[in-house]
């Protein structure tokens, strides 16, 4: 399948082009993105059109195809397509409108016949031929399946010679340049799945026009290899000397300095396109020093494209560097340097070195010296700022820009500390940022500052260290004499206690808080003292509850102080900003302190309803909605009780503004406010707020099905396009990249999780809206994206990282509430989610998203039971669990590979690390999803299970890694536990390394073994008996060992303690119970393991209630023991109320209080908690 867009809004291309409107008809068929695309190229074109073209007095028809080669008549009829291709940059909205429709009707083939005619005809206006070539080009990047191969053949292969001859007759360079991208996406059209290229004489083309003395025919060969660097298909290897002498020959040409510059774009281009191809890479290694000369000599001619595809190359193929690095560093940095270019080309030579820092961290570091002259070039850009007098008094808060050299250097010096990490990047430029904190300059003292921000999370091990240094020399800062270096100050003290939580709010509370509230009464300066609020906010959200409340006192005090003058502000001046962020500081104080804010209720709660319902005109919408949330989140923390006499005007105010949902624009912020408001005041009322629902349920669904706006675009487009607004891209290889339009998305990501709260906290009462809730988020599993994007490149996507694990949650939720409606109709939703759920298993391609996805499935499964997958899942779900078992493997073998390569140092070693262990949590999951199958289907699932049995054995050999053998291990445990007598039969797989695992050097594999001994004699059967008795020494062994109870050993001490209980209890045969009775009594409680420890207190109740003489002790002399473990197992919640284990103890107990002298002997040896454990016992079982 071609790649197409699957969903075309207010992005570019079908081409029009022109106006604001963005109220665009998109037609299924022929979809067309106006006004964006060509926008810049086109810009002068609509002038020169109103002059020379009127809207017609009607629309033509076009109705049937028309040959390609036009007659008189038919000539005739073109003319009104010169008009319509006139008309679609018309300035009018509606005739441009009316112009689009009518280009949609249009039949494919038609539309080619008409665009090509348009192309070639001389007499036609440049800007009316640009159009027609631009909506050639992208009628067959959209829509080539539906329209070629339906074409007549011999109308195919006038198309092909219609291009070549236009290609070679064209005059001028910009039709000639679009008649190539023709070619080339006609070219990538027809290289069929075996990697032929079904328009040869494209290729002799190439090689003639290469070769030609005609400089404009080798531009365009260039040019065509350039857009599509795989024109060459399966014959690649081939012609790869040839296309090595072409590019060569032309990045060598000193008379044509174009050829050079497009030669070198060719040349990065088909490393791009070949990226994952070592060998070819490395053949093509000489070609750097070429590509590199034209970077230097393309940017001082003020053109920066091929300095761009050195960015492409830096980010996805950077190993071609290697051998060059020193020269691409060298070059990048004198780029950099160099002020009389301009500042996107000093940030894309910058750019270079800092995506080298992502993407070859280990290759870098052998060149820290450049690294090092890089330090000071970012911090340079970050002095780049403007005086602006007005700057302190801004009541709206401008977007950062983006292209400022400012936010560039702050933003590489970020990523950089992040990609070669603290231990290289803080000693670079610690001494920096203090010699710029004490230049009388303040914008080299706001720079510093701004640097410490920037620089928290990558350096955060090594700054951790100095932290109570670093700290106390910002906090100098919050008095430094110029605004916008307090400002600075409060953003770097916002930032460490984000970044160094909750160690900064632990150490630093008292000059922390002393610090922001002093610079908050800065009225002088709002923007200064809105920024202290900011500030304050990211420390109270990380704040301790405990560390908090002895500062709740002043801080209430300040805010509502602050709260109340700045309320008369916006009543005189209109003036907004602080208020807006005290608002939040108060909501986010609340928030932490919780019962704790009680008091301060009623202080603050009148002038918040007071904003509520009078801040309604369109500039207080952020205000509002932000008063809404703080409203909300002061009625969570204090609890239903105390807010209950404000809930009903508050939900009153909440409703009206509900009503009124409709009316509000999307972009409103409120919409998000709202949401979130109304889910805390679900929690809040509970299953009173079901009576709500009705209300409040349509516009939070309306919110939750925004559908993104994504398009595939070719690279010219994209570059068209990124100055739309909300538009962010992704490289797709081949000069194709994968857009999405962010705008939204967020408020979907907030509705989807308010719907998950509903049904978390009604349960059933939320039944009436499970059917539509399910029919939405279950589509959200699968990809937004086209099938050939790849997966890779789908990760990077921001829809990604949207909703995926909120929805995920909702899938056992929804469940849970249909369950109210019977089984028919809770298996009705099941069999819809269950698909959608296995196959987002396997082709999810984030490693976090996909782990909650199997995390789900499995709740689902054990939640459905037997019968829940039919054939076709179990078939399914098997071939992905080996997929995932088989890629795990995979993965452990590349990371081996790693670990020899040249590049290889302990930063590495850290990656692979966090790669392993997202592997392993991914292993956890595979576990997860068979302990759920195993527990639903029992000893029937063994036959499915043999198809993974070779690769869940590979996992407890001897030599793989500790964690694979746990969670191998623990798969055969549950084989044991669910599927006996039946498991016995695999017994030679795992028996053995199962006993040989108790004394393992890891803790975790003697946890998973001894619970595996547990299970054999609690369900086994008898053919486990032997192996029954030889597991008892070995399970005392690691219980009696000297370090059994340290920290990392307990867990796997307990399931030992455990399962020796299990054997004594199921298998009293396998165990001298007379002999291991009184030390297995010596070693209780459990304390950690919680679900263990229930299983030791029935065993200790079943040999209490039976009169165990050995546990009881001669004249009952054991029983103040037996106290004292279980009023530890109530301490330390080992027995919960909700256990049946709890009742028979607290008999234990009563029956002993009869008999007064026994009861005081026993009570008298407990300690006063232990005492107050029992009572507790007592009163509640």
């Amino acid at each position: 399948m071609r790649r197409r867009v699957h969903q075309w809004c207010s992005e570019k291309l079908f081409v029009a082009l022109s106006g604001t409107n963005k109220n665009l008809s998109i037609c299924a068929s022929y979809p067309m993105l106006v006004h964006s695309a060509l926008q810049s190229e086109l810009a002068d074109c609509r002038v020169r059109c109103e002059r020379s073209l009127h809207p017609p007095a009607y629309l033509p028809s076009f109705s049937r195809p028309w040959p390609l080669f036009l007659d008189r008549t038919a000539m005739a009829e073109q003319q009104p397509f010169y008009l319509l291709l006139g008309n679609l940059m018309s300035p009018d909205n509606n005739v441009r409108k009316q112009s689009e429709e009518t280009y949609d009707n249009i039949p494919g083939q038609t539309k080619i016949t008409f665009l090509l005619q348009a192309i070639r005809d001389v007499s036609v206006a440049e800007e009316v031929r640009q159009m027609a070539a631009v909506l050639l080009r992208r009628l067959l990047s959209s829509s080539f399946d539906e329209i070629y191969p339906s074409l007549p053949p011999d109308m195919q292969t006038a198309i092909k010679t219609e291009l070549l001859l236009g290609i070679q007759s064209e005059d001028l360079p910009n039709i000639r340049k679009k008649v190539c991208d023709i070619a080339a996406e006609l070219s990538r059209n027809l290289i069929d799945d075996d990697g032929n290229n079904q328009w040869p004489e494209v290729l002799k083309f190439l090689f003639d026009s290469v070769n030609s003395q005609n400089v404009g025919l080798r531009e365009s060969a260039l040019h065509i290899f350039w857009n599509f660097p795989g024109i060459f298909g399966n014959q690649q290897q081939h012609y790869l000397e040839v296309i090595k002498r072409m590019l060569v020959q032309c990045m060598q040409d000193q008379d044509n300095p174009p050829i050079k510059t497009l030669a070198a774009r060719a040349a990065a281009s088909f490393v791009l396109s070949n990226e994952t191809n070592t060998a070819l890479l490395k053949h093509f290694s000489d070609l750097l020093p070429g590509i590199l000369q034209a970077v230097n000599e393309s940017c001082y001619q003020g053109d920066d494209s091929v300095l761009k595809s050195l960015v492409e190359i830096a980010d996805t193929a950077p190993k071609y560097l290697r051998p060059n690095l020193e020269a691409t560093l060298q070059l990048s940095l004198k780029l950099c340097a160099d002020t009389n270019l301009t500042n996107m080309q000093r940030q894309l030579a910058l750019e270079v070195i800092v995506t080298l820092s992502e993407t070859a961290a280990a290759m870098l570091r052998k060149h820290n010296n450049i690294v090092a002259q890089s330090v000071p070039q970012m911090l340079a850009m970050m002095v780049d700022l403007e005086e602006d007098e007005e700057w302190a008094m801004a009541d709206e808060l401008e977007d950062d820009d983006f292209d400022s050299n400012a936010v560039a250097g702050e933003s590489a010096l970020d990523r950089i500390a992040c990609g070669l990490g603290g231990k290289i990047v803080l000693p670079m430029i610690k001494q920096h940022i203090m010699q710029m904190l004490q230049n009388p300059d303040w914008k080299y003292r706001h720079a510093g500052l701004m640097a410490l921000s920037a620089i928290g999370e990558g350096c955060h091990q090594q700054m951790e260290a100095i932290l109570n240094e670093i700290v106390s020399f910002v906090l100098l800062f919050c008095q430094d004499p110029h605004p916008r270096v307090r400002y600075a100050a409060c953003n770097a003290i916002g930032q460490m206690a984000t970044d160094f939580a909750p160690t900064f709010q632990k150490k630093f509370h008292d000059k922390v808080i002393s610090s922001l509230l002093q610079t908050m009464e800065d009225q002088t300066n709002p923007r200064v003292q809105a920024h202290a609020a900011a500030a304050l906010i990211n420390f109270t959200e990380d704040c301790p509850k405990a560390l908090l409340i002895p500062y709740l006192d002043n801080l209430v005090q300040h805010l509502h102080v602050i709260m109340v003058a700045k309320l008369q502000e916006l009543i005189q001046k209109g003036t907004k900003l602080v208020l807006e962020q005290v608002v939040t500081s108060i909501a986010s104080v609340a928030d932490t302190a919780e019962e704790k804010f009680v008091p301060y209720y009623d202080l603050f709660m009148p002038s918040l309803k007071h904003i509520v319902e009078n801040a309604v005109q369109k500039e207080l919408r952020l205000l509002r909605g932000k008063t809404i949330e703080c409203i909300s989140l002061i009625g969570l923390a204090v609890g239903k009780e105390k807010f209950m006499p404000d809930a009903s005007a508050v939900m009153q105010l909440l409703l009206k503004t509900q009503t009124d949902f409709n009316d509000l624009e999307d972009d409103d912020p409120q919409i998000s406010y709202m949401i979130s408001a109304w889910a805390r005041m679900c929690k809040i009322l509970g299953k009173e707020f079901q009576q709500y629902l009705p209300v409040v349920m349509g516009p939070l669904m309306k919110t939750a099905s925004i559908k993104p706006e994504v398009a595939l675009l070719d690279t010219q487009d994209m570059e068209n396009m990124c100055e739309d607004d909300g538009w962010e891209f992704v490289n797709l290889g081949d000069q194709q990249s994968f857009g999405i339009k962010t705008a939204g998305l967020e408020e979907k990501a907030t509705a989807c999780q308010m719907l998950v709260c509903y049904a978390k906290e009604l349960k059933e009462g939320f039944v009436e809206y499970t059917e539509q809730v399910v029919k939405l988020m279950v589509p959200l599993l699968k990809f937004y994206f086209h099938d050939d994007i790849l997966p890779s490149a789908a990760m990077k996507c921001p829809i990604r990282r949207m909703e995926p694990l909120v929805l995920i949650e909702s899938m056992p939720l929804l469940l849970e509430c249909a369950r109210v409606r019977g089984p028919e109709y809770l298996t009705q939703m099941w069999h819809f989610m269950c698909d959608a759920l296995i196959k987002a298993i396997g082709t999810e391609p984030d490693s976090d998203v996909l782990s909650e996805i199997m995390h789900s499935f499995a709740k689902c499964i054990e939640l459905m039971g037997d019968g829940c997958l039919n054939n076709e899942h179990f078939e399914e779900l098997g071939g992905i669990l080996k997929g995932k078992l088989e890629e795990h493997f995979k993965n452990q073998e590349l990371r081996q590979a790693k670990r020899q390569d040249e590049d290889y140092d302990e930063q590495v070693e850290e990656t692979l690390q966090d790669e392993d262990e997202n592997d392993v949590y991914i292993l956890t999951k595979v576990s997860d999803i068979l302990h759920s199958v195993f527990s639903s289907y029992k000893e029937k699932v063994l036959p499915w299970f043999e198809q993974l049995l070779q690769l869940i054995v590979n996992l407890i050999c001897p030599h793989r890694p500790w964690a694979d053998r746990q969670w191998g291990l623990c798969i055969f445990d549950d084989v044991v536990e669910h599927c006996s007598p039946s498991s016995f039969k695999y017994a030679e797989y795992f028996l053995r390394p199962m006993l040989q695992s108790l004394c393992d050097t890891s803790p975790e594999v003697r946890q998973a073994a001894a619970y595996g001994v547990g299970v054999m004699a609690q369900f086994g059967g008898d053919n486990y008996r032997p192996f029954c008795t030889e597991a008892i020494p070995l399970l005392v062994g690691v219980i009696q060992a000297a370090d059994s109870k340290a920290k990392e050993n307990v867990n796997a001490t307990e399931n030992c303690i455990s399962a020796v209980g299990k054997v004594m209890k199921f298998r009293p045969e396998c165990a001298n119970v007379t002999e291991i009775l009184p030390h297995w009594l010596s070693w209780l409680p459990l304390n950690e393991d919680k679900e263990e420890a229930v299983h030791t207190f029935n065993f200790l109740c079943d040999l209490i209630e039976s009169n165990n003489p050995i546990v009881l002790g001669p004249e009952n002399s054991n029983l103040p023991k037996i106290f004292s473990i279980i009023a530890d197992g109530v301490v330390n919640e080992s027995i919960k109320r909700e256990d049946g284990c709890s009742k028979r103890l607290a008999n234990v107990i009563r029956q002993v209080q009869t008999s007064g002298g026994l009861w005081t002997q026993c009570v008298s040896t407990l300690t006063e908690a232990q005492q107050k454990a029992l009572q507790d016992l007592l009163s509640t079982a």
